[in-house]
């Protein structure tokens, strides 16, 4: 991903038009389309007894120096062999952040290595990782408590169990791609939503949870779209598609609410109601910095979020090495502009779907429909992805078995 100089965090903003000058530069860093990153999360299981509740202690015990400092406080939290960041969710789920690469061959060398690791680091605690995107298993139970979780949590509560659902119980895939050149930035914004729903709905893996089924393709999504429709609505949508991009995602941060405000004592609990907009106009003591933004932003979570680049947050987590699947698609669909927007006219009329995908999955006509066109597009511009013959050969086999997987839900 295109980097810049770091930015003076400290530097209190004054006004809107200021927050909005400071998410201009640090949102949408431009330049060739050439880097792609993957974060992949899994809920964490005893392997004999996968219902057993799992522990922070255990955890720690597991992962040793590459505890993140959730975990353990004197962690040097090491990165794994080849770069990836061990992190935990609040119910205990594990994350692996891969460090962007310049080619997709080496991104998947890269994160099979880390995951590797990691599962010899459980196996030897006597842990797995999960298969799917909401735990099959158990219900929702904390196992990392910090300010910010316990903040996140008096917030989602105000609506319901949603909230609790997903901290606790929900893992994704995040794939996550350079932002472009500034002429490019507009059609790829708008193609990573569009092309949500579908591919949501051709990845979903999140049927059943806490041993019985949801009704629901992807619980998973349907937990994040219950929690606060202000932090998780997508920010861009098809009756919006002229817009700036930086214009909709700074109106879209100024007007969500806190999730939690920073302080010297465990209590981060903040005002309801308040959004950093009314913070910017006077409504707490202190005026923002511009790491206050920043913080902010992170506890902002779209189907698609800009952080330089563009994080795609809404597939599922995937069974074993699955995970290659949805990120050989997503990367294939976005490797040249004529795809990118081949890719954006399929999903067009599909685009504002993003609950029907969560409910139904392929099983819904117009989403198979779309999900069979983008994955036979994928298909064609696979070669873009310069893969080693044996690994785009089972890359490929994988997809065409999802494609074939759309044929129930075409009309």
């Amino acid at each position: 991903m295109v980097t810049s100089p770091d930015l003076d965090r400290g530097v209190i903003l004054r006004d809107s038009a200021a927050a909005t000058r400071h998410l201009a530069r640090i949102c949408f860093k431009t330049g060739p389309p050439t880097h792609t990153g993957v974060e992949l999360e899994w809920t964490v299981h005893d392997a004999a007894e996968p219902t057993r509740p799992l522990t922070a202690a255990r955890l720690r015990a597991a992962l040793g120096r590459h505890s993140p400092a959730t975990l353990d406080a004197t962690s040097p939290a090491d990165p794994l062999r080849h770069g990836g960041v061990v992190t935990l969710e609040p119910g205990g789920q594990l994350e692996i952040s891969t460090p962007p690469r310049p080619s997709v061959a080496a991104l998947i060398h890269a994160t099979e290595a880390d995951i590797a690791q990691v599962t010899d680091l459980l196996a030897a605690a006597g842990l797995v990782l999960g298969r799917s995107g909401i735990d099959p298993h158990r219900r929702p139970r904390p196992v990392l408590e910090t300010p910010r979780y316990r903040a996140m949590r008096a917030a989602f509560d105000r609506r319901g169990p949603a909230g609790r659902t997903m901290m606790y119980s929900t893992a994704g895939l995040q794939v996550c791609l350079d932002a472009g050149e500034p002429e490019q930035v507009a059609e790829r914004w708008a193609a990573a939503h569009a092309v949500g729903p579908p591919l949501l709905a051709a990845f979903a893996s999140a049927a059943r949870h806490a041993g019985r089924p949801t009704g629901w393709a992807s619980a998973r999504m349907a937990a994040w779209q219950a929690i606060d429709p202000s932090r998780t609505r997508p920010v861009w949508t098809p009756g919006r598609a002229g817009e700036d991009p930086t214009a909709t995602w700074a109106r879209y941060v100024l007007d969500a609410p806190l999730l939690c405000l920073r302080r010297d004592t465990s209590d981060w609990v903040a005002p309801p109601g308040v959004t950093f907009a009314d913070w910017l106009d006077g409504a707490l003591p202190q005026a923002p910095t511009a790491d206050d933004l920043d913080y902010h932003v992170s506890t902002l979570f779209p189907p698609v979020r800009p952080r330089g680049y563009l994080e795609l947050r809404y597939l599922d987590t995937q069974p074993d090495r699955d995970w290659r699947l949805p990120l050989a698609v997503v990367t294939a669909l976005f490797a040249a502009p004529g795809t990118v927007r081949e890719a954006y006219t399929i999903a067009a009329p599909v685009a504002h779907r993003w609950s029907a995908a969560a409910r139904h999955g392929l099983a819904d006509g117009a989403l198979a429909t779309a999900a069979a066109a983008l994955l036979d597009l994928a298909l064609a511009a696979l070669p873009r992805l310069e893969l080693p013959a044996g690994r785009h050969e089972e890359i490929q086999r994988g997809v065409r078995q999802r494609r074939a997987a759309t044929r129930g839900g075409v009309q």
